[in-house]
């Protein structure tokens, strides 16, 4: 269907009829323009945008990557190029001409006003990942002084510049933010009545050089559609969206999605990293990981006498490492999302240490009858069922106990425990549940 479409476009395009591809294009929403935008030849994306309404045509680039933005505002004629970046939200340009090359962004920003100009000039000098980075300037502000009546007069007048005209960003004499109103109670409220009177107080707010993920919690904590974005002394900048958050809960649980699997979290998406690219994104965990393992090895060799008296031991060495593994990973994941959502804290190490020890004794009782079981189809005498059983137990209730305080400790050292917690689990509990079996097996079984 979406190649039909493309091709619908492209007969619309040689024709340049007007009426159809307005009313072509009135069928999608911008985000769906925008992924046939992208399938388009240059030149048929060129004639495409500069066809459009200028209000969907920005909207359309604000769902296409820097690179394709830049390419498109740089061939079009002048007058097309003004009109789509203004006609831009602030942070979608601040992302752009961060993407690109200096010389390129300074082309692009001569066609900004002066003082919308200075304006991104300031969100571009926050620092990566910050609330004032990500923050937009376009927002409805009022000042405290005025009536109602004057407040809907400035809304009808700058409201369509607006990202969201849900809330008044209610402003002191020096530009700090002193309190929020929504556009329901300006409504509501007796013709005359000032700001002051309806202003709501203790307004939720971040501070610019807040992270990104604090943002994104406190904005979801508090059920938001969007939120201020300070400086130390009160004065605003600009607002954190939910849509722009929304991007951002999902970078950040795809980086830890990545981490937790041992490797460096991709910069952009997936089919455009190189072979190479992903190979040095993984490699150096996966060489620490190798090496680490060398001791498990170290750990079989140390044992070799018992094994030799026991061969039946060494059917279930893969089995109870796995489990130890499996159960570490499983509580390291849930507790790495628990610290990054601020579920749990650094404080709350004994109440989830118990917690974790608690889960795992009852998982380890499980474990070693299931042990039990596979011993007995295997046909091994019952001592050495008792031993693999015996074993379950304690390396699930070891693996649960390290992988329960591991990420808590690094998350106070300020290590980031998803990239850490899971692989070097796994590799811990490997050696260390080896020992502890085959020192029960030398204990129970005399040998």
């Amino acid at each position: 269907m979406e190649q039909n479409n493309i091709q619908e476009i492209k007969q619309l395009l040689n024709e340049q009829n007007l009426d159809q591809i307005n009313d072509f294009v009135s069928h999608f929403q911008p985000f769906d323009i925008a992924e046939m935008l992208v399938e388009l030849e240059k030149e048929e994306q060129l004639l495409f945008i500069s066809l459009l309404p200028i209000q969907l045509g920005a909207e359309i680039l604000e769902y296409i990557e820097p690179e394709l933005q830049y390419k498109v505002l740089h061939h079009i004629k002048d007058n097309f190029t003004s009109s789509l970046l203004n006609e831009m939200s602030s942070d979608t340009i601040v992302n752009l001409l961060l993407s690109i090359h200096p010389h390129q962004a300074k082309r692009l920003m001569d066609f900004l006003p002066d003082d919308y100009r200075a304006k991104i000039n300031i969100l571009m000098s926050y620092e990566s990942n910050t609330a004032g980075r990500l923050a937009t300037v376009d927002y409805i502000a009022a000042r405290i002084n005025w009536t109602v009546d004057q407040t809907l007069q400035h809304i009808r007048k700058v409201g369509k510049e607006a990202e969201i005209v849900s809330y008044i960003y209610v402003l002191g004499s020096r530009g700090e933010l002193v309190g929020v109103v929504s556009l329901k109670e300006i409504i509501l409220a007796k013709s005359g009545t000032r700001l002051e009177e309806i202003i709501q107080g203790d307004t939720i707010s971040v501070l610019v050089h807040a992270d990104q993920q604090e943002a994104a919690e406190v904005l979801s904590k508090y059920d938001l559609v969007a939120i201020p974005v300070i400086t130390q002394d009160q004065r605003m900048i600009g607002i954190l969206t939910v849509d722009d958050l929304i991007d951002v809960i999902h970078e950040e649980a795809t980086e830890d999605f990545q981490k937790l699997g041992g490797s460096q979290p991709l910069d952009e998406p997936y089919f455009k990293n190189s072979i190479w690219n992903l190979y040095r994104k993984r490699i150096g965990w996966l060489l620490v990981l190798f090496i680490a393992e060398a001791y498990t090895g170290t750990v079989l060799r140390h044992y070799e006498d018992t094994l030799s008296k026991q061969i039946a031991l060494s059917f279930f060495v893969p089995l109870l490492i796995g489990t130890g593994g499996n159960t570490g990973s499983q509580t390291v994941t849930t507790l790495v999302r628990a610290l990054a959502v601020g579920e749990v804290q650094f404080k709350d190490m004994f109440r989830v240490f118990r917690k974790e020890v608690s889960t795992g004794v009852f998982l380890g009782i499980s474990m070693g009858i299931v042990a039990i079981i596979r011993a007995f189809f295997l046909g091994v005498s019952i001592h050495i069922s008792s031993v693999v059983a015996i074993s379950a137990l304690f390396i699930v209730i070891w693996a649960s106990m390290v992988a329960a305080v591991l990420p808590m400790i690094l998350h106070k050292l300020k290590i980031d425990p998803a990239v850490v917690s899971g692989p070097f689990i796994t590799t811990l509990v490997d050696g260390t549940g080896l020992i502890l079996y085959f020192s029960l097996a030398k204990i129970l079984l005399h040998i």
